[in-house]
């Protein structure tokens, strides 16, 4: 049974954690450790089009800001998901064990799953509240 006291607080803290690890990812790895030039040049030489280094980027820095910030929690985890099964199709052919050289696929695909747990929990306490876009249009349609 889940405790209803305690789950949003839970969903917090994976939701935070999860912005932080796509914070570091996206601004401290790959912009400030390898440059995006580097980040771009490094995509290119596994065989995708430089572009996706410049989404993968704003999808991580982004989407991991706006997790921090609770905004719209489940949509964000879920379009961060392609970033996610990207990286761990990329780390497969290096065997299982994140350690392994090139990186394993343990890492991606766990970190994969949580953004599915987090997509089912929702945003959790101490979230930013945006008004539903959806809501807000009804809204208007009711008033006219």
């Amino acid at each position: 049974m889940i405790d209803n006291r305690t789950a949003p607080y839970a969903a917090f803290l994976l939701r935070v954690g999860l912005g932080l690890l796509f914070l570091a990812h996206g601004l401290v790895l790959k912009v400030m450790t390898f440059s995006i030039p580097g980040t771009v040049g490094y995509f290119e030489s596994i065989g995708y089009p430089g572009i996706f280094a410049y989404l993968v980027i704003l999808g991580e820095i982004g989407g991991g800001l706006l997790l921090i910030a609770g905004v719209y929690t489940r949509w964000i985890a879920l379009a961060l998901l392609p970033i996610m099964i990207g990286a761990t199709l990329q780390h497969v052919g290096n065997g299982w064990v994140f350690s392994a050289q090139g990186g394993g696929w343990e890492f991606p695909a766990f970190w994969t799953v949580l953004l599915v747990v987090q997509s089912l929990l929702g945003d959790g306490a101490f979230a930013v509240k945006v008004p539903a876009l959806g809501t807000a249009a009804a809204g208007r349609r009711e008033l006219a």
